[in-house]
């Protein structure tokens, strides 16, 4: 349904050194660059595109979809590495299932550098690995 999501950061090298790092477990990778934009995806189809500037109010929710759940837990790992902290404050950050959502929710939350929530989501049953 969507094409692409933007977000405006405050420090452009920052956050991008960010999504680059959470988002190579999932695949993505700096697809496009120009002065202060970079688009994150794959296939040289940028999704996700941040762009340097001053405000970051409000803060935006993004997911991503994983095809496992290792995948959810390295993303977590990856984007604490980078910079990203645990959003457990709102919902418990950590890699787990969501069954609040549906039995198979398994999913991952952390803040980027400018207080937007970012989460990975694995919908496939355990059994089904």
């Amino acid at each position: 349904m969507l094409d692409h999501i933007g977000l405006t950061v405050h420090d452009y090298e920052r956050s991008k050194a960010f999504y680059l790092a959470a988002l190579a477990p999932l695949g993505y990778e700096l697809a496009m660059e120009m002065a202060d934009w970079a688009g994150f995806g794959w296939g040289g189809k940028p999704q996700l595109l941040i762009k340097g500037g001053s405000s970051t109010v409000p803060a935006v929710t993004i997911a991503f979809s994983a095809e496992d759940r290792e995948t959810v837990q390295a993303f977590y790992q990856a984007a604490l590495k980078a910079g990203g902290t645990d959003s457990a404050s709102e919902e418990g950050g950590a890699p787990s299932l969501r069954p609040e959502y549906h039995a198979d929710y398994f999913g991952a939350y952390v803040r980027d550098p400018d207080g937007h929530r970012v989460e990975v989501v694995c919908h496939i049953p355990a059994d089904a690995f």
